[in-house]
């Protein structure tokens, strides 16, 4: 979470969620964020897989 930090992102997730929100709500959003954070990061990086390559593993022939 480079563009801000974590206690902001934390501040950010809470305040969109509804009212009934319950603690797995939380963790559900806080993952899902966390997992598109380190796609980016890996992204970024270069650490990616093709999707021809994906295809291919799976054996699929597009």
């Amino acid at each position: 979470m480079q563009s801000q930090n974590i206690k902001e992102a934390v501040h950010s997730i809470a305040e969109q969620l509804s009212s009934t929100a319950t603690w797995d709500d939380v963790i559900y959003e806080m993952t899902v964020r966390k997992e598109i954070e380190q796609g980016k990061s890996d992204s970024e990086a270069g650490r990616v897989t093709s999707a021809d390559d994906v295809l291919k593993e799976f054996g699929i022939t597009s």
